[in-house]
């Protein structure tokens, strides 16, 4: 399925086990690649699997790949940007969300591009408790490895540059659309 740029459209997070994780209710598309689709919203309603419900406080532009297993988001804050990535399977777009699973650990990486690996503990227990296969740990072991590569690199779509014009772009939308 093709987006178009300034289309809406949800993110739904799920686990392996296939149950629900949690619901981005709206995004605007801000460009569908090949590879990766990029997203951008603010202020956006987050709905967790328990049905807790909060609203995103720091815009972001978010890439979602089609064939990588990890998203990142860049997190647009008064002090800078910074990014949060999650390892997670490749995008699924269909006529109601974008979709991914989500596969616990997660990387945050601060305005200086120190990068801390977060969530090891949640890895092991779910990989455990939901009988991650052997591949997929092997998959996202070595996605993880590239990402750090990424992030020591600063290669797309870490570049703050990029991130500040896709925001823009993306604020352009919304004033055209208001």
């Amino acid at each position: 399925m093709n987006l178009i740029s300034g289309q809406k459209i949800a993110i739904h997070s799920y686990k392996h086990d296939h149950s629900l994780h949690r619901i981005w209710e709206t995004s605007t598309v801000i460009e569908d690649h090949e590879d990766y689709v990029i997203v951008a919203n603010r202020r956006t309603r987050v709905i967790e699997a328990n049905g807790r419900v909060w609203y995103a406080k720091e815009p972001s532009v978010s890439f979602f790949y089609k064939e990588r297993w990890f998203n990142v988001i860049g997190i647009i804050h008064p002090a800078g940007i910074y990014f949060y990535c999650n390892l997670a399977s490749p995008i699924l777009i269909d006529h109601e969300a974008m979709k991914y699973i989500d596969y616990d650990l997660d990387i945050k990486v601060l305005h200086d591009f120190s990068y801390t690996v977060l969530d090891q503990n949640e890895y092991l227990r779910h990989m455990q408790e939901m009988q991650y296969p052997p591949a997929i740990c092997h998959i996202l072991e070595t996605e993880l490895a590239l990402l750090v590569r990424m992030i020591q690199k600063r290669e797309k779509p870490f570049d703050i540059e990029l991130m500040n014009r896709l925001y823009l772009q993306y604020e352009r939308m919304l004033n055209n659309h208001a």
